[in-house]
C-alpha cells in the first residue's frame, strides 16, 4: 500500500513522530470523523447499548485513527438528556425539520467523512417519508446496519427497504441469513453487503458457584432469560415449561433479568410484567421464579450469566435476525436453548445448543430437561457455543467495522492499532511453584498437560525483558522459578531434557524426540538472563551462568539449524553480560556451519538454509547477524541480510503477514498450504525485524515490524485478534475459519515476547507522544 509521495504506508500503529511525514493527517490537525446515527444512553434499549458498545470497542482497538461521534435519535414521545461528549447531533425522527436541520450539518462539515445508521424499523415509523428524504440528501458515504431484515416483503414495505439499498453506499448485516435474504428477496449487489456478528464480551470464566454464592442462589440448577421485558420476549413459554421441569429437578430456580422496556412502560406500563406474576401464582412457581427487575451495569450482568446452568431464549418473533442477549449468554459460557431465530439457527447448529419452535413449553421443557441430566452434553455444547461466539468479540467486531468503514469512505481514513496493555495475569496463572505448565484447556490451565523446558526457558526470556524494561521485581520469583526448571532438567554432559509430567518424572517423550532444539532455547534462555547481569539479582545470574557453561559444552554435537541459531542467540547474550573469547569462537563454529548449509542449498531463486522453510525460520538468519554483532565476519552479515529478505518476500504482503503454515511445509519450488499460523513464528519474525534495524538502520524493518505484531491485534485473513486482553492469554492459532481458543504457555509467551519488543521501540501503553523531529527519533532507535 503506497501513500501519495510513493512511501509505503506505515501500518496502523506506529509512533506518530515515526509517520506524520507521511499519513494523510497529522497530529495538530482534526482526526477523520464517523458520525454514527442510532439512539444512545440514557435511553435504554437494545441498539443504545450496542452503539455505545462498538465504540467503545473501536476506540479501545484503534489510536489515532478516527473520532466517533453520535447523533442520538429521538422521537416525540421520547427525548433525553445526553452527558456523553459524543453527542454531537440530536435527530427527532418525528419531524421534518429536525432531518432539514442534520443533513444541512452533515453536509456543511467537512471532517464528517461517513455516516453509520443503526437501522430498526420502530426507530424511522413516525416518519418514513422525511427519512427517505433525508437519505437522499446526504452528500457523505453512508453505511446502514439493518437489525432486521424482514423476508418475502409486501410492495409498499419492499419499495421503502429498497429506497435505503439504493441510497447508502455500504451495508452491514449481522447474519448470513439476513445477507442471503437481501439479495433473493430485495435488488442489491453482494459485493456492497458485509456481514458483521453481533458483538460480544470476552469474559474471564469466573467460578459459578463462588457466583452461585455471592447472589445468594446456593447450588441451585438456574435458568435465566435477560433482557428489557415485552411481550415480544414471551417468557410465559418458559412458566408454561416449568411445573414439568420442577417435578424432576425441584432445586430449579428461574432468573427473569432486566426491566420493563421502556418503551413499553410508556405505552402500556407494567401490564406484560404483572401478567407474569400472576401466571408465576397460578402454576404456584414462586419458589422458583425470581425477578431481578435491574437494567444491570455490565459486569453484573455477565455475573449473572455466568453462573447460568441454562440460558432460555423464548422470542416468538420469527423475523428477529439477532440478539445481543443470546450472545452474550453463549460467551458467558452458557448452553442455550432457543426459539429458530436466524441468529440461533446459525450458532447453535452442530451441538452447540438446542432449538424448540415457537410457543412450544413440551418442547422447551423436553430441552432443559435432557441438558440437566446430560452433564456431558452439556459441557460439549458449551465448549462449541464458545467456539462459534469468541469470534464475534466486540474487539472482532471493532476491526471489521473499521477496516469495512475505511473501504466505503475511500481510504479517507488510516487505522492505527493500540496496543494492549501489558498483562501479566495469564502467564502467572499457568505458572506453578515447579514450572510454567505447556496447555491450558481455554484459558484454564491444564495441569495434566505436564511442562516444557520449550516453554519454560522462553517465559524466563519474556520476565526478564518485563522486568527489563518495567523494573517489577514480582517478576524475580517468577524469573527463579522458571531458572529452577531448567536446572531440574540439565543432564551433566549431555542434552537438557524436555519434558516432565505433573508428578514431575520425565516422560518417554524424551526419549522419541530430538532434545537438540530444545537445549538451544535453554542456552539462549540462560544467555538472555545473564545478560542482565547489571540488574538481575547476582544469584539468578550465577546459578544461569554455571548451567550455561556446562550446558554449551554440547555445542560440538550439535547439527540441528536452529538448534544451532538458538545457541549463537545465548552466546550473543552471554557476551554482552560477560565477555568471553570461548563464546566467540564457539559461535564462529556454530556460525560457519550455517553459513556451509547457506551455501550448500542458496540458489539464485532460493536464499535459503535448507530446501523448504519450516517453523521459526527468522531465528536463522537473526543468528548469523548475532555473530557478525560479536565477530565482525561480514559474511555473517551479508547471508543474514540476504536470507531474511528472502524469507520476508515468502511471508509478507502489502499490509499484513502469513507465516509458513503448520500444516505443511514450503519446499523448494513448491507452493505452501495457507492458514495453520502459529503465534511463535509471529513473535520471532518481530524479534528478528527489531535486530535488523539495529544493524542495518532500514526503516521498512520497523514497518514490518508493526505489520508483524498487528497479526496479534486482528491484522490477519479473519480480522480477528489472537491475543485475547481480558485474560492477558494468546490463543493458540489462526486456522482456515477459526481461531483456536486455547491459550497455552507457548502461544502466551509468544505475545508477551513480541509485545516487549513493540514496547522498547514504540513506548509504553500507547500515551500520547508529543511531536519530535524523525531524525532525533532514529537517532533513539538503537538498542543497547
Amino acid at each position: 500500500m503506497l501513500n501519495k509521495s510513493g512511501d509505503a504506508k506505515f501500518p496502523f500503529y506506529l509512533p506518530q513522530d515515526f509517520f506524520l511525514e507521511n499519513a494523510k493527517t497529522k497530529r495538530d490537525d482534526v482526526l477523520p470523523e464517523i458520525l454514527f446515527l442510532t439512539t444512545f444512553p440514557p435511553r435504554q434499549c437494545g441498539i443504545a447499548t450496542y452503539s455505545e458498545d462498538l465504540i467503545k470497542a473501536m476506540e479501545k482497538q484503534f489510536v489515532y485513527s478516527f473520532d466517533l461521534k453520535v447523533c442520538a435519535l429521538e422521537t416525540d414521545k421520547e427525548q433525553h438528556t445526553y452527558k456523553s461528549k459524543k453527542v454531537k447531533f440530536v435527530l427527532n425522527t418525528s419531524s421534518d425539520d429536525s432531518y432539514d436541520q442534520l443533513v444541512q450539518n452533515i453536509n456543511t462539515d467537512d471532517n464528517i467523512k461517513i455516516v453509520l445508521l443503526q437501522h430498526e424499523f420502530g426507530l424511522f415509523t413516525d416518519n418514513v417519508q422525511g427519512f427517505n428524504k433525508f437519505l437522499t440528501q446526504i452528500k457523505k458515504p453512508v453505511v446502514v446496519v439493518f437489525h432486521t431484515v424482514l423476508p418475502r416483503p409486501d410492495e409498499v414495505f419492499k419499495a421503502n427497504v429498497q429506497h435505503i439499498l439504493d441510497s447508502v453506499d455500504g451495508i452491514i448485516v449481522m447474519t448470513d441469513d439476513a445477507s442471503e435474504i437481501l439479495t433473493r428477496d430485495y435488488v442489491v449487489n453482494q459485493e456492497k453487503i458485509s456481514v458483521i456478528a453481533h458483538g460480544t464480551h470476552l469474559v474471564k470464566h469466573i467460578d459459578k458457584n463462588v457466583l452461585k454464592k455471592k447472589y445468594n442462589i446456593g447450588d441451585r440448577t438456574v435458568l435465566s432469560t435477560f433482557g428489557l421485558l415485552s411481550s415480544g420476549k414471551s417468557i410465559e413459554t418458559t412458566l408454561e415449561a416449568l411445573p414439568t421441569i420442577v417435578k424432576t429437578s425441584p432445586d430449579v430456580l428461574f432468573l427473569i433479568i432486566g426491566k420493563t422496556h421502556p418503551t413499553v412502560v410508556l405505552n402500556e406500563g407494567e401490564q406484560y410484567r404483572e401478567s407474569l406474576e400472576q401466571k408465576i401464582k397460578e402454576l404456584n412457581l414462586s419458589k422458583h421464579v425470581r425477578f431481578v427487575n435491574e437494567y444491570l451495569p455490565l459486569d453484573q450482568l455477565l455475573e449473572y450469566l455466568q453462573l447460568t446452568d441454562i440460558y432460555l431464549f423464548t422470542s416468538k418473533d420469527p423475523n428477529q435476525a439477532v440478539s445481543g442477549t443470546f450472545s452474550y449468554a453463549l460467551s458467558c459460557g452458557c448452553p442455550v436453548v432457543s426459539t429458530p431465530i436466524p441468529h440461533a439457527k446459525e450458532f447453535l447448529s452442530n451441538n452447540a445448543g438446542l432449538i424448540f419452535d415457537f410457543g412450544n413449553s413440551a418442547q422447551l421443557a423436553d430441552a432443559v430437561n435432557r441438558l440437566i441430566f446430560d452433564v456431558e452434553l452439556r459441557h460439549e455444547m458449551v465448549s462449541n457455543g464458545l467456539h462459534k461466539i469468541t469470534g464475534t468479540a466486540w474487539e472482532n467486531s471493532a476491526v471489521k467495522h473499521a477496516k469495512f468503514l475505511q473501504k466505503i469512505s475511500n481510504d479517507q481514513i488510516e487505522l492505527h492499532y493500540r496496543n494492549p496493555k501489558i498483562n501479566l495475569d495469564h502467564i502467572k496463572k499457568m505458572t506453578t511453584n515447579f514450572g510454567m505448565l505447556q496447555f491450558s484447556k481455554l484459558n484454564q490451565p491444564d495441569i495434566n498437560s505436564g511442562y516444557t523446558i520449550d516453554d519454560n526457558a522462553r517465559a524466563m526470556i519474556a520476565l526478564c525483558q518485563h522486568y527489563k524494561f518495567k523494573n517489577d521485581v514480582s517478576d524475580l520469583k517468577y524469573i527463579g522459578i522458571y531458572l529452577n526448571y531448567i536446572a531440574f532438567c540439565e543432564r551433566r554432559d549431555n542434552l537438557f531434557v524436555n519434558y516432565v509430567d505433573m508428578n514431575f518424572n520425565f516422560t518417554d517423550q524424551n526419549k522419541n524426540e530430538n532434545l537438540e532444539d530444545s537445549t538451544g532455547r535453554t542456552l539462549w534462555a540462560l544467555g538472555y538472563v545473564i545478560s542482565l547481569s547489571n540488574i538481575l539479582p547476582v544469584e539468578l545470574t550465577q546459578k544461569a551462568r554455571e548451567i550455561f557453561d556446562r550446558g554449551i559444552s554440547n555445542a560440538q554435537r550439535i547439527h540441528s539449524p536452529r538448534s544451532m541459531a538458538f545457541m549463537i542467540k545465548g552466546l550473543y547474550y552471554y557476551n554482552r553480560g560477560a565477555k568471553n573469547e570461548d563464546n566467540v569462537t564457539i559461535a564462529s563454529m556454530l556460525a560457519n556451519r550455517l553459513v556451509k548449509l547457506y551455501r550448500h542449498e542458496a540458489s539464485p531463486e532460493w536464499n535459503w538454509f535448507e530446501g523448504y522453510l519450516t517453523y521459526a525460520n527468522s531465528v536463522l538468519p537473526e543468528s548469523l547477524l548475532c555473530a557478525f554483532a560479536m565477530t565482525g565476519n561480514e559474511v555473517y552479515k551479508d547471508i543474514a541480510k540476504k536470507s531474511f529478505d528472502f524469507l520476508i518476500s515468502k511471508t509478507f504482503c502489502d499490509d499484513g503477514i502469513k507465516v509458513i503454515s503448520n500444516r505443511s511445509w514450503l519446499m523448494k519450488g513448491g507452493v505452501c498450504e495457507e492458514y495453520g499460523e502459529q503465534p511463535i513464528d509471529i513473535a520471532y519474525t518481530v524479534i528478528t525485524l527489531r535486530k535488523f534495524h539495529d544493524i542495518f538502520k532500514d526503516r521498512k524493518y520497523l514497518v514490518k515490524m508493526e505489520m508483524a505484531f498487528n497479526w496479534f491485534l486482528g491484522n490477519n485473513h479473519l480480522q480477528q485478534i489472537i491475543y485475547n486482553p481480558c485474560t492477558g492469554g494468546c490463543f493458540d492459532g489462526l486456522e482456515e475459519h477459526n481461531v483456536n481458543l486455547n491459550q497455552g504457555a507457548e502461544s502466551t509467551v509468544s505475545y508477551l515476547m513480541a509485545r516487549m519488543m513493540i514496547d522498547k521501540y514504540f513506548g509504553h501503553e500507547n500515551e500520547v507522544y508529543h511531536r519530535r523531529k524523525t531524525r532525533s527519533y532514529r537517532d533513539k532507535m538503537t538498542v543497547n
